[in-house]
């Protein structure tokens, strides 16, 4: 979230798209009822199904799974064609008037650099036009036509509410409402505000989905303010800590990245990850990535990471490929991976094309499972009902089964939607033999290093000499991780007049006084605060409000630096003064910043030179992604793996642009693809308010008030087929088949595409086969292995599937 669960009552104008937080976050939605109540808030709803955020919505409009991109680039067609902008706002932060190279290009669905044959691109020509001196060459008029803003124009302008209607099966009317609320808050003193979830980004197109709705928040000067941005619903608590501690594949901590296999020279890495300036006098704040990296490098190998040698850049493994879950089951599927640690993961369950995984699953030599219940996973080698025979005598794979702890069996910190990280104590002991993921992990560290150390090998060093200084090695403490996390000083820490800021062994204040000269340590730079000299900031819980803008700054810790709203210096104008005096974030006093929140800049920073967006080196808000996506510099809409037309209706001339031109397709997608002749209606998964993922199916309770899967059909396509509600349906795509009861429906009605009749089926996630209630199908039987070309998220949201009687 660019703002916070709290902040979403500031809102004038809200929309819920690819999300439904009535139902999957009931105790967040909380705000948006806040904001309807007492600030009069307008609430739409955008989505296949009329859900119940949609039942308390002020207006719901539906759409084809898929077409997202479609609808939000006709608003912003829709914006730009009325002149309904926020002019000072995209004038000064973005890069409206930032001119393109000359060599870029677009033409029916593709960008310049393509290549079919690898099905990536080339970027050099995703970029600025850059003047002598290094900095971006811009025109002000916004006449020239290589512009940002005159590049925008012509890529939204076959976005009409009429090829809206067509593409989405959006009713235009419906469309030209969304649009014009929008349009609405394109002003000081009103503001909209987007959630989503991962209706958004379960698609090959995902990635470029949320860009699309940022756009036209900037657009409307929905960044930055209170009551806007772009907020994401993570799934469960936590998902936003595993992507901020970089537990994905190519990931470090804080969102730094792990190098290349070309990259193996460290002055080349940095280089490469600490942009030049490209507008003068702008903040660039990724010029501290060396800080960032070497106080990383110092927190996990300690004396053993030194300056000559680069910080133990040697012990960083380079990456030959991406290795993502779709990457590792692919390569699992042709029996190139010997074993495999679930940690807290239920993939068979969780990724897509069950079978695919399945077929992983099986041909490794040992698989181990934390986790504190039974899973799918665990017992992969178990079938369900005639789907899925499994002869488990043929399997050689070794299963250890681990047990941990649960939350509330262990302290810790929970990192939030709102990236607030706030701690909690642990409430019980765990059952039987169960143990702590650091104790499991640390037990294996050690038997590692053990090893290593007695028998040698090929390169120990990143094993042997990472430092492991806690009380007691086997179970590092919760308290020690999140000190080490904040960060210390090695040595005293002095300023720039000689005074000593940080005494040796302190913990540090914030990110700001890292250091690159091995002085400071840092597990994750971002959440650098959270754990002082002055104690434990996630443990707070002080609710005070005294603005009523609902930054309570003193409960729990967000991060960065305590901040509730990220890029908050755009809520003021060049001058420092608010847009809206009635909901002021931050504010010029004339010497410093000072307001609601935690100014997201220097607080001396002059107003009129330093722009707000200080993570990217122009200082301003990109419509023009130069070289930071890998399918284009636009979002543009494109069809899913599955597609329910044959062709893209935005680009029909050209069979390069149908699918994501750089999806992700791996050799186990090869054959999975469903034609709409077979399948021919769309399927989209979605999750439920009485279960939570696939853990509460042991549950009781949560089995006695929903305890049977089903599937949502329309009353059309239930007309169509003779299907009543309560029978059980057979639901086939071309990589599996779920059966289950038929709710049938007036919420989900039929869409006209270009002139086709198509029929919607919903899908929720929540069953399986290990289940201390009713078994039923895992909803992956129906999805394919196809990844987003940014993210790799497997596209789970929109596929083809037959719906008949079982």
């Amino acid at each position: 979230m660019t703002n916070h669960w709290v902040d979403i009552k500031n809102a004038d104008v809200i929309l819920i798209m690819g999300g439904n937080a009535a139902e999957a976050h009931p105790c967040g939605f909380k705000w948006v009822t806040e904001a309807k109540a007492h600030n009069n808030a307008h609430f739409m709803v955008v989505d296949p199904r009329f859900n119940r955020s949609a039942a308390v919505a002020d207006f719901y409009a539906p759409i084809r799974s898929g077409s997202d991109i479609v609808f939000l680039g006709g608003i912003i067609n829709y914006l730009l064609t009325n002149d309904k902008i926020h002019h000072e706002y995209v004038k000064n932060y973005t890069d409206f008037s930032f001119i393109v190279r000359e060599d870029f290009a677009f033409d029916e669905g593709i960008f310049s650099g393509y290549n079919p044959e690898t099905r990536t691109y080339d970027k050099a020509s995703w970029d600025y036009e850059l003047g002598e001196d290094g900095f971006v060459k811009v025109d002000p008029t916004l006449q020239h036509p290589r512009c940002v803003y005159q590049w925008l124009k012509r890529h939204y302008a076959s976005y009409t509410p009429e090829k809206v209607e067509s593409v989405c099966g959006t009713p235009k009317e419906k469309f030209l409402h969304v649009a014009e609320k929008f349009a609405s808050t394109a002003q000081a003193g009103r503001v909209a505000t987007i959630m989503y979830a991962l209706g958004w980004t379960q698609h090959t197109i995902g990635a470029q989905m949320l860009r699309t709705g940022a756009m036209i928040q900037l657009l409307c000067g929905n960044i930055g303010v209170a009551g806007g941005g772009m907020n994401a619903l993570r799934g469960h608590s936590n998902i936003q800590g595993l992507t901020d501690l970089g537990i994905l594949s190519a990931s470090l901590p804080g969102y730094l990245s792990l190098p290349n296999e070309a990259e193996q020279e460290y002055s080349k890495y940095i280089a490469a990850r600490t942009p030049k300036l490209l507008r003068p006098g702008q903040m660039n704040y990724w010029q501290n990535t060396p800080k960032f990296h070497v106080s990383l490098m110092k927190a996990w190998w300690g004396p053993a990471a030194t300056a000559e040698n680069n910080w133990a850049y040697d012990y960083l493994p380079k990456l030959d490929m991406q290795y993502d879950m779709l990457r590792i089951f692919d390569l699992m599927v042709q029996g190139k991976v010997n074993g495999y640690i679930a940690q807290g993961f239920n993939p068979l369950a969780a990724l897509a094309n069950s079978n695919n995984v399945r077929e992983g699953l099986k041909k490794l030599k040992f698989l181990v499972v934390m986790d504190p219940l039974v899973t799918e996973t665990s017992e992969f080698w178990k079938s369900y009902g005639e789907f899925n025979d499994v002869d488990s005598a043929s399997i050689q794979t070794e299963v250890f089964r681990l047990p941990t702890t649960c939350f509330a069996e262990e302290d810790g910190a929970v990192v939030s939607s709102s990236r607030v990280l706030q701690w909690h104590w642990k409430a019980s002991e765990p059952p039987g033999e169960a143990r702590t993921d650091m104790a499991i992990m640390s037990g294996l560290h050690l038997r590692l290093k053990k090893l290593y150390e007695t028998e040698g090998g090929k390169f120990p060093d990143p094993i042997v000499n990472l430092w492991w200084p806690y009380a007691r090695a086997d179970h590092p403490t919760s308290e020690e991780i999140a000190k080490e996390y904040n960060g210390r000083a090695l040595v005293d820490l002095k300023d720039a007049n000689g005074n000593i800021i940080r005494k040796a062994g302190e913990q540090l204040g914030g990110f700001g006084e890292l250091r690159d000269d091995g002085s400071t340590v840092c597990g994750c730079w971002i959440w650098s605060g959270c754990w002082t000299s002055s104690g434990n900031q996630m443990a707070r819980r002080d609710n005070s409000d005294p603005t009523g803008i609902g930054n309570t700054l003193n409960w729990a810790w967000a991060w960065p630096a305590n901040r509730r709203v990220l890029y908050n210096r755009a809520s003021a104008d060049r001058q420092g003064k608010p847009f809206n005096p009635n909901r002021v974030l931050i504010e010029w006093n004339g010497s410093k910043w000072v307001g609601a929140d935690v100014p997201d800049i220097a607080l001396t920073a002059n107003p009129e030179v330093v722009n707000p967006f200080i993570m990217n080196p122009e200082g301003v808000a990109r419509f023009f992604s130069r070289k930071g996506m890998n399918d284009g510099p636009f979002p543009t809409h494109y069809e899913a793996f599955d597609n329910p037309l044959g062709y893209n209706p935005m680009y029909p001339k050209n069979k390069l642009a149908v699918i994501n031109p750089a999806a992700r397709i791996l050799k186990s997608t090869e054959g999975t693809q469903g034609s709409p002749e077979e399948f021919p209606h769309v399927g989209t998964t979605y999750r439920l308010t009485e279960h939570f993922h696939y853990w509460t199916k042991h549950v009781q309770l949560n089995n006695i008030i929903q305890p049977q899967q089903f599937v949502e059909i329309g009353e059309a396509l239930a007309k169509e087929l003779g299907i009543e509600d309560n029978q059980m349906v057979k639901v086939s795509s071309k990589r599996g088949f779920v059966k289950a009861v038929a709710v049938v429906t007036k919420r989900i009605k039929p869409l006209q595409i270009d002139g086709k009749t198509i029929h919607q089926v919903g899908v929720p996630i929540h069953w399986g086969f290990s289940s201390t209630g009713r078994k039923g199908y895992l909803a992956n039987n129906l999805t394919a292995s196809i990844g987003d070309a940014n993210s790799q998220t497997p596209e789970s949201k929109t596929f083809l599937v037959k719906v008949e009687k079982a």
